[in-house]
């Protein structure tokens, strides 16, 4: 097959690991900066340009790789290979859902997957109230659409929490607040899910003197079994959101596992070097599963 690997960078981990595993199924795989991609549209059939020449019809699947940044054009770029016919292993409203957190956290909702409690709001006028309404402090601060442990804040104090929360509103700056797992003990799991099963799941163990768990903030990681629970929980987050391919992050309370975000553009340099996963050849895979050679 020949397979469109969206991505700004063939030196990033996950990008070449990829791109490595397609090559040695006997794939055609290139590279694709979406940031340098262009869409024309008009007379005829939509076109796909990458600089000045024409993709259109190059390639039999696409694998987005879409940053944080870029999100709104990646997507758009991926929608547009998605309504010429070509299969993509994240769609493109899956890719913008999972980016806003809050978005995500509604359909889990609706559907009944169970999540932390979690409040969100633009009004500067009755922060006390709000975090009343969470139960009182400490609260967990969030960006809606930060992503690697980037823009979330524990606030363990009500002056603290209304300090931060004011300065976010005040910035027209979106956010969420969340209710403190305290019995988290700073660790959480990320199941990895490829089509519809469970391919890999680590625990992320925060750093000394940090409550975030991310690998990119100095996390350790370790393979672990989830529970049936918790496979059924990151299953169905990555169906009712539309990802091939996601990264589920939970965390283990009280209450059960909660969902606290959905990935879909999950990095592979932890999963793989804390479980022994060849996670990238299930990921191509899943394409050649589901794609299909348009050409000879």
């Amino acid at each position: 097959m020949d397979i469109g690997l969206l991505s700004v960078s063939l030196n990033v981990y996950s990008t070449k690991r990829i791109a490595e595993e397609a090559q040695k199924l006997g794939h055609y795989v290139e590279l694709i900066d979406h940031t340098k991609c262009s869409v024309k549209l008009g007379s005829g059939k939509p076109q796909i340009y990458l600089g000045d020449e024409n993709i259109t019809d190059d390639f039999d699947a696409i694998i987005p790789r879409i940053g944080a940044k870029v999100t709104r054009h990646g997507a758009a770029i991926v929608k547009q290979f998605e309504m010429n016919g070509i299969f993509s292993t994240a769609r493109s409203l899956a890719i913008t859902r999972a980016r806003n957190k809050v978005r995500t956290l509604q359909i889990m909702a609706r559907k009944g997957i169970p999540i932390p409690e979690t409040l969100f709001s633009i009004n500067p006028d009755n922060i006390e109230e709000q975090i009343k309404i969470l139960g009182g402090t400490p609260v967990i601060i969030k960006l809606q659409e930060g992503t690697q442990g980037l823009g979330v804040i524990l606030a363990e104090s009500q002056k603290s929490a209304k300090s931060i929360i004011d300065t976010f509103y005040k910035m027209d700056t979106s956010i969420l607040i969340q209710k403190y797992i305290e019995e988290a003990n700073g660790e959480d799991i990320r199941i990895f899910v490829v089509g519809n099963k469970v391919v890999a799941s680590m625990k992320r163990i925060c750093a000394v003197g940090e409550f975030r768990s991310n690998v990119h903030l100095g996390g350790e990681v370790e393979a672990i079994k989830p529970s049936a629970k918790e496979e059924y929980i990151a299953l169905n987050a990555a169906k009712y959101l539309g990802l091939g391919v996601a990264g589920v992050d939970l965390l283990r309370s009280k209450k059960g596992p909660l969902l606290i975000e959905v990935n879909a553009s999950p990095g592979l340099q932890g999963v793989e070097a804390a479980t022994g996963k060849n996670i990238a050849k299930e990921i191509v895979q899943f394409v050649e599963k589901n794609g299909h050679r348009k050409r000879k």
